[in-house]
């Protein structure tokens, strides 16, 4: 993603409501699943969500000669089962579109001044498996890595904001981990982390009596045009989530590349998801 100007990486990383503490001991990670689902839904209910369909604002920040200068776009993000997902950012100068196939992936940047002109990137295999693992998050509500070939371990304890916090590490293929932060007595997700940055997760909206964060804030771990370590925000806010719709195919297929038109495929080598999303994005949870 951090080969074009469509930098999506965006982790949707779902809060747990309060839910009434109860003493624990030392849990499994089984154990702290378990108390997590039940925090944002019935275990059943959560199991059955085959796709999500999340509308709202994208609010980043662009890097120029004055210094740093917020932006905002709309998104649009879709994941359904088994492995698909579709982000689209639309911003004052871009669209720009990230897809998932189950084993393809792409990239789209369409400028709004001139839709005949776009550009698209068709990704590795690197990238490929950080966007299926995000799907894999999204959809699963924590449950059953395993039948992927992962793995969910307790790895520690912490304390975030004040609160007592069991770390679990999920672990997915090509060394993708996903760190979650929960309250070990209700199983609240307090924090989510990955290798460059972290997502605490504000407000709520329920759904069909599943329970989503209305607000996800992303510190980002990056380096400035000289070099030097910086963390900028990422924020999303929700407007609208809808649970279960049936997407066709061509929702997440590869766009055809019209001969007619002055367009470009790159093919872009295995790579991490950009520290930043460019435009911001059209880039994730």
């Amino acid at each position: 993603m951090k080969k074009s100007a469509a930098s999506i990486s965006f982790l949707l990383l779902f809060s747990a409501a309060a839910c009434t503490a109860t003493p624990v001991a030392a849990q499994r990670s089984d154990e702290i699943i378990a108390k997590a689902r039940a925090c944002l839904g019935d275990d059943a209910a959560l199991s059955a969500v085959h796709s999500l369909h999340f509308l709202g604002v994208l609010e980043t920040q662009k890097e120029t000669p004055a210094g740093l200068v917020p932006q905002k776009a709309s998104i649009e993000i879709v994941f359904q089962k088994p492995c698909q997902q579709c982000i689209v950012v639309t911003g004052a100068e871009s669209i720009e579109t990230t897809g998932l196939d189950e084993y393809a992936a792409w990239q789209r940047e369409q400028s709004q001044a001139d839709p005949a002109r776009w550009n698209i990137s068709v990704l590795g295999p690197e990238m490929i498996e950080w966007l299926r693992a995000t799907t894999w998050e999204n959809l699963f509500f924590f449950k059953g890595i395993e039948q992927q070939g992962g793995t969910a371990e307790v790895v520690g304890r912490a304390t975030i904001d004040g609160h007592a916090a069991v770390k679990v590490a999920f672990a997915h293929g090509a060394g993708i981990v996903f760190y979650r932060y929960f309250d070990p007595a209700t199983g609240k997700l307090l924090l989510s982390e990955t290798k460059d940055r972290t997502i605490k997760e504000e407000g709520e909206i329920v759904v069909n009596g599943l329970r989503f964060p209305q607000k996800e804030v992303q510190t980002i771990k990056a380096l400035d045009a000289n070099g030097k370590p910086v963390e900028r925000k990422i924020i999303v806010t929700f407007d609208k989530i809808t649970l279960n719709e049936a997407f066709p195919e061509s929702h997440f297929e590869m766009p055809m590349l019209p001969s007619t038109q002055p367009s470009s495929v790159v093919n872009v080598p295995g790579s991490q998801p950009a520290a930043a999303p460019a435009a911001e994005p059209a880039a994730v949870k």
